[in-house]
């Protein structure tokens, strides 16, 4: 049994963002019915790598974020798709949506038409540029728009795009999180709202400590790869004498002893050059040229491993094959048949209760 067994909701949201946060409430044993139009189904559908089936009508996109959930098709300008619709909706706690403003007009789908009918309906929306405009929004936009490929990629190299709808997913994120207070709200009023969240504020909100660099120091954030701008040594990347990429995450001046000490460098700590972190920042590209002559001699494994005995934030730079020979990332697989397609993708739910 889930914590939302009792709930029924509505998917009529395409592409990531929305379903990711239906998929999130079925995990937590929700009933999910998704909606889609019998011609133009949800486009990531058809968002497909060239090994995947042509034929097949699940793509492994599509299955990212579609799980446990029941397939309807409706054309909300019919009529009779129309009824069968809000009757769906008259028997639902929660409706995620994320249409076009001009679509909630055309498919009669405003919060008062819609609260009217079911009081204690939770709707969810998710618009990329608030709920007064009618622009397009895809997260490729929102990532050059909102700042982050300007800060994203390597230092000589073009603005960068995240490799993951980065966007979409901090945006369901803040849907979650609005669904579930609108739900402990209903608890007391017994009266249902109209929650909503946009791409775009979400991906500013997101920027956090390289929007206060920028809005206390006027400094504009520019490409660093994977360094922090605060921190170092910090995202460095490093090759060992097994060829395996390494990097440290060193978050304060005893950290950075530690490591020196494993490294054999414990003369640093001491200079004048890298005794305190603004320092490391100001030398950064000497002390990563001191440490890169010492991992370039040593296997990883021995080194990651007494840097975790000692409390030191580091890691093996790993591709996907590498992940998932993990057996706590296997544990975070979900598989399901839809379609009469094996799919897997990566659970949402991962929090722990030892409630009953």
């Amino acid at each position: 049994m889930g914590i939302l067994d009792n709930l029924k909701v509505i998917d009529a949201s395409t592409v990531l963002a929305g379903p990711s946060v239906a998929t999130y409430l079925a995990e937590l044993g929700a009933e999910v019915i998704k909606v889609e139009h019998p011609i133009h189904p949800d486009v990531t559908r058809s968002w497909k790598l060239p090994e995947e089936d042509e034929a097949s009508a699940v793509s492994a996109y599509f299955s990212s974020v579609n799980f446990n959930k029941e397939y309807t098709k409706l054309n909300l300008c019919e009529k009779e798709d129309y009824a069968e619709f809000m009757g769906l909706v008259d028997s639902a706690d929660i409706l995620i949506m994320n249409f076009k403003r001009s679509d909630y007009i055309k498919f009669n789908l405003d919060d008062t038409t819609l609260l009217s009918r079911n009081p204690r309906l939770i709707i969810g929306k998710i618009n990329g540029y608030g709920e007064d405009s009618d622009r397009v929004a895809y997260d490729l936009i929102l990532q050059a728009e909102s700042g982050f490929m300007s800060i994203n990629g390597q230092k000589d190299g073009p603005p960068t795009k995240m490799p993951v709808a980065l966007i979409d997913v901090l945006s369901a994120h803040h849907l979650k999180e609005a669904i579930l207070l609108a739900l402990y709200e209903r608890e007391k009023t017994n009266k249902g709202q109209s929650v909503s969240v946009s791409l775009y504020e979400a991906a500013i909100s997101s920027l956090s400590n390289q929007a206060s660099n920028y809005l206390m120091t006027d400094q504009i954030p520019e490409r660093i790869g994977s360094l922090h701008p605060n921190i170092a040594p910090y995202g460095e990347l490093f090759e060992t004498s097994d060829e395996a990429t390494i990097t440290f995450a060193i978050g304060s001046d005893l950290h950075f002893e530690k490591l020196c000490g494993v490294l054999d460098l414990i003369e640093l700590p001491d200079s004048d050059r890298f005794y305190s972190n603004q320092m490391r920042i100001v030398n950064r590209e000497i002390l990563q040229r001191l440490i890169e002559e010492k991992t370039i001699h040593l296997d990883s494994d021995p080194i990651l491993k007494q840097l975790e005995e000692l409390n030191v934030p580091a890691g093996k730079v790993k591709n996907l094959k590498e992940v998932f020979e993990d057996e706590k990332a296997r544990g975070l697989i979900l598989e399901e048949d839809i379609d009469g397609i094996k799919t897997r993708r990566i659970r949402s739910k991962i929090f722990k209760s030892n409630g009953n």
